[in-house]
């Protein structure tokens, strides 16, 4: 589990493609003090498992389903990625849950200075806007952000210049792609609430039996 709050910028520096999937090698700084074999990345937002890590530069491999729910299959060399350790138990809760399991996709429409801020507008599916609600969190490329507006189609972040200068924002323009992952507070409770008849019954009586004793 994430938090959607971008340690640092890596650089991919290796890219070897198979049928369907991706083995990316990665050089970056920052990540590698306590970094080791099986550990997870947040590499743009989607979780990655570290299979290899010689100096400065870890490897992972990146599957079809990745590849087709992400834009990791666009990357090239030397492109920048934003990256965060998976989150400690003794750490603090600075974003807010974020998997690293890409919903989908979305398409920035503006980019807008308003003072120090910078507003990105970004339109994505329908089945992503559903789960997006002004003043919620998004993921965006595996930043954690607040959604300021929502339309039908599009939704905007405004962002501050911290987080714009040390992230792949800094470098983002109308027309680039970027991953999405929804809040996923809001997919349980939708799962719940459409639950049959009967499961839901027996879902109730299991919260009420945890709430009066404990377990």
């Amino acid at each position: 589990m994430f938090t959607g709050i971008v340690e640092e910028v890596g650089k991919v520096i290796g890219m070897k493609h198979g049928s369907k999937s991706v083995n990316l090698t990665v050089a970056a700084s920052l990540i590698f003090s306590d970094l080791g074999i099986g550990d997870s990345v947040s590499t743009n937002g989607v979780c990655l498992t570290v299979t290899h890590i010689s100096g400065n530069t870890f490897t992972a491999d990146v599957a079809h389903e990745s590849l087709n729910r992400s834009t990791l299959g666009v990357l090239k060399l030397q492109s920048s990625v934003n990256l965060e350790r998976a989150m400690s138990a003794c750490g603090r809760f600075g974003g807010h849950i974020v998997t690293g399991h890409i919903d989908g996709s979305g398409v920035i429409q503006a980019v807008k200075a308003d003072d120090i801020a910078i507003w990105y507008t970004i339109a994505t599916s329908s089945r992503i806007m559903a789960y997006i609600v002004e003043k919620g969190s998004i993921t965006i490329d595996g930043i954690s952000l607040t959604v300021a507006t929502v339309t039908d189609k599009t939704f905007s972040v405004s962002v501050i210049p911290h987080t714009a200068s040390q992230t792949t924002l800094r470098d983002r323009k109308v027309g680039d792609t970027v991953n999405l992952e929804n809040d996923i507070v809001g997919k349980y409770i939708e799962k719940l609430i459409c639950l049959p008849q009967e499961t839901a019954s027996t879902t109730k009586l299991s919260m009420e039996k945890i709430a009066q004793y404990g377990f």
